[in-house]
């Protein structure tokens, strides 16, 4: 006795098919939109410390210990909210999005394990420099994940990115404990980090309207 067969209509194919692309598009746009808020507050929050650094912004400590708190509570909110939108997404998306999904949170647990490194180490020597060597790995890292995604998906610019964050991570090594490391931050955090959400952003709304 043969078991009957289960027909798909050309409906169900299409439905399939959307749910698919829709859910990557979410994973897409989350991802876009974490990346370039991240990137523009805390570029923000770098232009404003070089800006105390080089003597143009006279701000009381208070002052300036409000800015970081309130662009560290912006960030929170917004990554909070982009990631109850993105829930459910990674079970649609395709192989190519989750191993993408995967890679930023080992960067992100990578991260965590460097946070306990460095600053140990920073606490037990009472270096400042030693802390700020933490930036320069993460910097690092994220050239890493950018090659990933480009190996995976063939752009251009996710390797232009990746090269980006690891010049950038170089440059800031070599610039500890001078001027020129918060000019890097700024620039790099506007360029590799707030660029590239904006890219992935618009790219996820082109997905979900073709879709």
């Amino acid at each position: 006795m043969s078991l009957p067969s289960r027909t798909h209509s050309p409906e169900d194919d299409l439905a399939f098919l959307r749910s698919i692309a829709e859910g990557a598009g979410r994973t897409r746009m989350a991802g876009g939109v974490a990346y370039l808020a991240g990137g523009l507050l805390y570029g923000l929050q770098c232009l404003f410390h070089w800006g105390q650094a080089i003597g143009l912004i006279r701000w009381p400590d208070w002052a300036g210990l409000s800015v970081v708190v309130a662009i560290t509570a912006i960030f929170l909110i917004v990554l909070i909210a982009a990631i109850r939108r993105d829930r459910g997404a990674g079970r649609h998306g395709s192989s190519a999005n989750r191993a993408l999904g995967a890679t930023f949170a080992g960067a992100g647990l990578a991260n965590l394990a460097m946070v306990v490194v460095f600053g140990a180490n920073a606490l037990r020597l009472g270096s400042l420099e030693v802390w700020l060597l933490y930036p320069a790995v993460v910097f690092a890292l994220q050239g890493a994940v950018w090659y990933v995604m480009h190996a995976l998906q063939r752009r251009a610019w996710m390797l232009a990115t990746a090269i980006g964050w690891l010049v950038a991570a170089v440059a800031l090594g070599l610039a500890n404990g001078s001027a020129h490391y918060l000019a890097v931050c700024t620039v790099s955090l506007f360029g590799l980090m707030a660029l590239p959400g904006w890219i992935m952003l618009r790219e996820a709304r082109l997905a979900q309207a073709g879709a």
